[in-house]
């Protein structure tokens, strides 16, 4: 019994961590950045001194929340500069970005956030941001990217793209794609008429819904 115990421990403290995680990930696609910590314990039905053993501050909770979509977002962009067609690879990172940030909508605010004390996040955001301006430039180059274009156009379609209301999962990622396929042909440097994605009629949001309900 005594030689189990320590194991019993380890998987109750593994459980509630991945329950914190999962907890914060859904309020923060919700509410945003801003929720507090106690809310976050509630979701996850830890004790609030539970999730502040596990992390003690929000800046740890957030960022552990969203290591494994920073990690994708880096082999996003890897896969878009390995692209020998610039224009291509430019058009594969604005999808599949737009299509990651559809599934985890709390991403885009820790993207755009800045967390000084956690060196490895902010340097994969860096270096995200740096590879997606480094394709823009290649993009350009081959006269197929707008020469206005500016990194923080990227910055406005993601921040865009997580304010989609849908009413399942799938319907937002489909939004999304129509969405995306729309913000490339404004990117191009002579717009075409390519088909779009289907359309995914979306959600009206959550406050312009209760009004009409009323």
């Amino acid at each position: 019994m005594t030689d189990r115990l320590p194991h019993t421990l380890r998987s109750d403290a593994l459980d509630n961590r991945e329950r914190i995680l999962d907890a914060a990930r859904a309020v923060f696609a919700v509410e945003g950045l801003d929720v507090p910590m106690r809310e976050v314990a509630r979701r996850a039905r830890v004790a609030p001194a539970t999730l502040y053993r596990r992390f003690p501050t929000k800046e740890m909770l957030v960022t552990e929340a969203f290591a494994e979509q920073m990690y994708a977002c880096r082999a996003v962009v890897d896969e878009g500069l390995a692209d020998p067609d610039p224009w291509h690879g430019f058009c594969l990172v604005i999808e599949k970005m737009c299509e990651l940030h559809a599934r985890d909508g709390g991403f885009t605010a820790a993207l755009t956030s800045t967390f000084p004390n956690a060196v490895d996040f902010d340097a994969r955001r860096e270096y995200a941001l740096r590879s997606i301006a480094e394709l823009a430039r290649r993009a350009k180059e081959a006269g197929r990217l707008r020469p206005d274009f500016a990194l923080d156009d990227v910055i406005l379609v993601l921040m865009a793209n997580s304010g989609i209301h849908a009413p399942s999962p799938t319907a937002k990622v489909t939004a999304s794609r129509r969405f995306a396929a729309l913000a490339i042909q404004a990117f191009h440097a002579s717009p075409d008429a390519s088909p779009l994605p289907p359309v995914a009629r979306p959600a009206p949001p959550a406050s312009v819904s209760r009004g009409q309900a009323g």
